[in-house]
């Protein structure tokens, strides 16, 4: 997606990773993570986290950025993006669960409630064996960010989501019983959102605008039409919705070949500059 963004809209985008502190290389959920000073002079925010426990100093830049009123975009697992274990931390009402045991607490629910619009509920629908089918909200074909898009559908399964009032839905999740978009809608499952988009306020009077969806799983991105409006919830963030047209560029630069979706799914020995560059594999081949 940073390439698609940096190749066909001219962003300047810079990607960080999780990883292993000893070896440097990649590790999905390590916290170890460095250079979020970044944020200091970044116009958008792209979240894909999961139960982060990041140090003090870097998750200070995280939230400079949001007592700004920086926009976000985020993915999927972000809407539990921390976990933050450390009794004494400094942002410890960002994680996901704050206040489920004093539901007075400030900052219920955490960042992914209060500002991406909801926080980790549940599975909804079986990875793997169930798909998404992405219902446009008719009220909502108008907005920019759903425009030119059309036949979403996405190989990750749901999550369970009531988004905060003031959230927008754009789609609604049709769990499908099986792993094609033609698959047949299961019987037994209720249309949740799956996309919306709302406006957070940290700071009096410095507004931030939010996109979030509980897809974006890597090989949800194949999608023309999932594709498509990642691409247009990035121009808008960032307020550039003039430039979304519905025949945007959205190819992908560079060779995509995702892995398939998995706890400890991920390329082993893998480092972040082994993906530098607009032509190298993402991923690259497993080392022998």
């Amino acid at each position: 997606l940073a390439r698609i963004l940096a190749r066909h809209y001219g962003f300047t985008c810079s990607v960080f990773f999780t990883t292993d502190p000893k070896t440097g290389f990649i590790e999905p959920g390590s916290s170890n993570i460095s250079g979020l000073e970044a944020l200091k002079t970044a116009d958008l925010l792209v979240l894909f986290l999961r139960f982060q426990d990041f140090p003090d100093e870097e998750m200070q830049h995280i939230v400079d950025y949001l007592d700004r009123g920086g926009p976000v975009v985020g993915y999927r697992t972000s809407t539990h993006a921390f976990q933050i274990k450390r009794p004494d931390a400094k942002f410890l009402k960002y994680t996901w669960n704050n206040g489920a045991k004093n539901p007075a607490a400030d900052f219920p629910g955490g960042f992914g409630r209060q500002i991406l619009g909801e926080t980790w509920v549940s599975h909804y629908g079986r990875n793997h064996t169930q798909s998404s089918r992405l219902l446009l909200q008719p009220d909502q074909m108008n907005h920019p960010i759903l425009r030119g898009v059309k036949d979403v559908w996405a190989q990750s399964g749901g999550y369970t989501a009531d988004p905060i009032a003031g959230s927008t839905v754009l789609a609604l999740g049709q769990i499908l019983n099986g792993m094609t978009a033609d698959s047949p809608p299961a019987g037994d499952k209720k249309q949740v959102p799956v996309a919306w988009y709302r406006t957070y306020e940290q700071t009096p009077g410095k507004p931030g605008r939010v996109f979030t969806t509980t897809h974006g799983a890597s090989e949800d991105l194949l999608n023309d039409g999932f594709r498509r409006m990642a691409v247009n919830a990035t121009l808008w963030a960032a307020g550039l919705e003039a430039a979304i047209r519905p025949d945007n560029n959205i190819s992908f630069v560079g060779p995509y070949a995702p892995t398939t979706f998995a706890f400890d799914g991920y390329v082993k020995g893998m480092k972040p500059s082994d993906m530098a560059g607009w032509d190298t594999p993402i991923p690259k081949a497993s080392p022998k």
